[in-house]
């Protein structure tokens, strides 16, 4: 009765926002679009949607099958992905989720040796799941979330991999330079430089600063890491980064880091999965990886 076609027009008309621009989209015509969801009508005695104007209304059962779509299509599109992969002879793609900005640095210190033992897995890192990586990891849309701030569901599970300190970091000339570890008044001089997310997702805030009723002197936002890197650089302001990237940084002197507080901010790395995932192949393989490389 329901097939997949179905599920399909009522996500792309949500995406693209009109019927006839789903239709194109699905490589239909409207009417063709239109008669396709008609005949369901039918078979199941109950609309789908009604028309207000030129507007679509979905009805409490299209509403659901909506919601469906979007929970069932994201799987079936996977199966299909890893089928075509075997069929090529590859074993399939490792989707890997980021809802951490500056853990690409180091995720590409796993995917390395990953790679070389996997020759039959591809890899594909989504910055799309950016901080909103659960949703992404329970609609099948990743394989794998790279997070720092698990949040525990029954479905799924979160394996510690890498602990590591927050730091702050600055120009070696920057007055802060010359201290042991920065308390949270010392920030009310500076400029802070963050990724674009709210400062509820920011250690160096709700750990830091908030608990002690501190605020930047500015705080300015930049998307990436290297951006950031060169501002510093520049001497402009401070960042907080995991203490890894001082191994990233490699020769580069002309930045220090110091500590956040006298017993510093320790934080780990975690690899969520589905449970269902628990015994897959590669992806157990991926975390075992991850795990040897501390």
């Amino acid at each position: 009765m329901i097939e997949r076609m179905h599920l399909r027009i009522l996500r792309e008309i949500e995406r693209q926002g009109s019927l006839t621009a789903a239709a194109e989209s699905l490589h239909l015509t409207q009417s063709a679009l239109s008669h396709t969801i008609k005949r369901l009508e039918q078979q199941i005695g109950i609309s789908i949607w009604v028309k207000e104007g030129r507007k679509l209304k979905l009805t409490a059962a299209g509403e659901m099958l909506l919601t469906q779509s979007k929970r069932l299509l994201p799987q079936l599109e996977r199966i299909d992905e890893s089928l075509t992969q075997f069929a090529t002879g590859k074993q399939g793609v490792l989707r890997i989720g980021l809802e951490c900005h500056p853990c690409f640095e180091w995720l590409m210190k796993i995917i390395h040796p990953f790679l070389i033992a996997w020759q039959d897995v591809d890899i594909d890192v989504n910055h799309a799941a950016q901080f909103a990586g659960l949703n992404a990891l329970l609609r099948h849309e990743i394989d794998l979330l790279v997070t720092p701030d698990p949040i525990k569901r029954p479905s799924l599970n979160f394996e510690p991999i890498k602990h590591y300190e927050q730091k702050l970091f600055m120009h070696k000339d920057n007055p802060l330079a010359q201290k042991e570890f920065i308390e949270p008044i010392d920030l009310t001089g500076q400029t802070l430089f963050t990724y674009p997310v709210g400062i509820e997702r920011l250690d160096v805030f709700t750990q830091f600063l908030i608990p002690a009723h501190c605020f930047p002197k500015r705080h300015k936002t930049l998307e990436a890491t290297e951006m950031i890197i060169q501002m510093i650089q520049a001497n402009r302001g401070v960042s907080a980064f995991p203490s890894w990237l001082e191994e990233w940084m490699g020769t580069d002197k002309s930045i220090v880091s110091r500590r956040l507080g006298i017993k510093g901010i320790i934080k780990t790395i975690y690899i969520g999965i589905r449970e269902e995932d628990n015994m897959h192949p590669y992806i157990s393989a991926f975390i075992r990886t991850a795990l040897a490389s501390n």
